[in-house]
């Protein structure tokens, strides 16, 4: 285990396994999340497959600090990228141009990324230990209710995914999802 598994409390060996191209079940401000490493083609197909999801759908990541996003996100103007930092730490995920190394199963094919600095404790330890963002959808099968307790992920996913254990947020509903282009709601 190293001493930043150690320190945040991820699971030992947990970055090789996602390195490997591992899918994982982690708490999130709602729900159980589904996921993996957003570099990782192969991963993201995984986890598609896993949920029974559209592929045109595309994913989030969430990340817990800006930084950790960048290497995914375009060019944003000033105005822009001060208008999202305004709103994080929180549940507010912005919808804002793809940079180039964006794989397509992240984008769901499109030119844009949803990305969110989460400020939930846990999953923000979890990308700290990591060093990395990561891919976070609903731990459920496409069209089913989230899973809400690592119990019901293991009994949704049995062994396909590593399962870390901890407790979701308050949050009732997922995050609000916002175009950063044209500043139009997408989900509230």
């Amino acid at each position: 285990m190293s001493t930043a598994e150690s320190r945040e409390g991820a699971q030992p060996g947990l970055h090789a396994y996602l390195r490997r191209g591992g899918v994982i079940a982690y708490p999130t401000e709602s729900c159980y999340g589904l996921g993996c490493d957003p570099r990782n083609a192969a991963a993201l197909r995984r986890l598609i497959r896993l949920k029974g999801r559209d592929a045109g759908k595309g994913m989030l990541l969430i990340a817990d600090r800006y930084r950790r996003l960048q290497p995914f996100v375009g060019a944003l103007s000033p105005t822009g990228r001060a208008r999202m930092r305004r709103s994080w730490p929180g549940p507010v995920t912005w919808v804002v141009p793809a940079s180039r190394r964006c794989p397509p199963e992240l984008t769901g094919g499109r030119t844009t990324v949803a990305v969110r600095v989460t400020a939930h404790r846990p999953a923000a330890a979890l990308c700290r230990s990591l060093g990395t963002a990561l891919v976070s959808t609903s731990a459920n099968k496409s069209g089913h209710t989230p899973a809400k307790t690592a119990a019901q992920c293991r009994r949704m996913f049995g062994a396909r995914v590593r399962v870390v254990d901890g407790r979701i947020g308050t949050r009732r509903r997922p995050s609000t999802l916002i175009d950063l282009a044209t500043g139009k709601i997408l989900r509230a």
